[in-house]
């Protein structure tokens, strides 16, 4: 059982994750794509606006993407704990912690998930798993 809930955990925060990266860099899902997510980066003070898009969607779809496979978990979830640190340094921090005044309780939650799994271990049906 704790397989099985290691793997639903991986792929759903995993590919929700890729999406963000997708929404970033390809302004699929809704998202602005990389010229759109620059500009706004850059009207929050993170310049290059390209380069950062392009850093923080990359970091989100390839990070997301390992962690959903369970391959270098822990490697996948560096990535995306950078990613979320950084939205809390730079957006959500000054919001104090809840979600409902865009505070940075959501992001927390997803850290200590990707942090608690990459110290558990991805599990049985993980390629990590199946490498050892």
């Amino acid at each position: 059982m704790l397989d099985t809930g290691l793997l639903i955990i991986r792929v759903i925060i995993g590919l929700l994750m890729v999406g963000h990266g997708a929404q970033k860099l390809f302004g699929m899902f809704g998202g602005y794509g990389i010229k759109g997510t620059a500009g706004w980066l850059e009207s929050i003070g993170m310049k290059p606006g390209v380069l950062m898009a392009v850093g923080a969607g990359a970091a989100e779809l390839i990070g997301g993407a390992l962690f959903a496979a369970g391959f270098v978990t822990w490697l996948g979830a560096v990535l995306l704990i950078g990613t979320m640190l950084v939205a809390i340094v730079k957006v959500h921090g000054a919001n104090g912690l809840w979600s409902t005044s865009n505070g940075y309780e959501y992001n927390l939650v997803l850290i200590a998930v990707l942090l608690g799994v990459a110290l558990t271990g991805a599990g049985d049906y993980s390629i990590d798993a199946l490498i050892q």
